[in-house]
């Protein structure tokens, strides 16, 4: 469910944007929409998994992705999680084949995850907190 939600997130922010493009444009960007989305999208997340190995949603939801050494994800990681992730959701069957695995696989990955060997984590607390919360104190 958390990654439903970071999801859901994540499409509204880049729905407004690409809104407000087209708002900035004085509507010609409306006649390219979907590349405006999809250019948007892919920068969006190519960026914020690269920076913070989690998109905005993600981080809201306390998710990051990790790869299979369990560190985030490099640029070159990040381009290719995220383009196997849209081409995935391009297509009706990848997409289903995701949403199954997501929901019933014990490591809850996606199959561009699984594709990649990356997957969707509960972020780590920082060590301050966990270190002050088993003393008892806070941060």
């Amino acid at each position: 469910i958390k990654r439903f939600l970071a999801w859901a997130v994540d499409e509204i922010l880049l729905l407004l944007a690409s809104v407000l493009v087209v708002i900035l444009t004085l509507g010609l960007a409306g006649f390219i929409f979907p590349l405006v989305y999809l250019v948007l999208s892919f920068s969006y997340r190519s960026f914020s998994l690269t920076r913070r190995s989690a998109t905005l949603g993600m981080r809201l939801m306390a998710l990051e992705i990790r790869n299979n050494t369990g560190r985030r994800l490099a640029s070159n990681e990040a381009f290719m999680h995220v383009g196997a992730f849209m081409v995935s959701m391009a297509f009706i069957l990848p997409m289903l084949i995701s949403a199954v695995m997501v929901a019933a696989s014990s490591r809850h990955q996606a199959l561009h995850d699984l594709l990649l060997g990356s997957a969707a984590i509960n972020r780590p607390r920082c060590r301050a907190q966990a270190h002050a919360s088993d003393a008892g104190t806070k941060v």
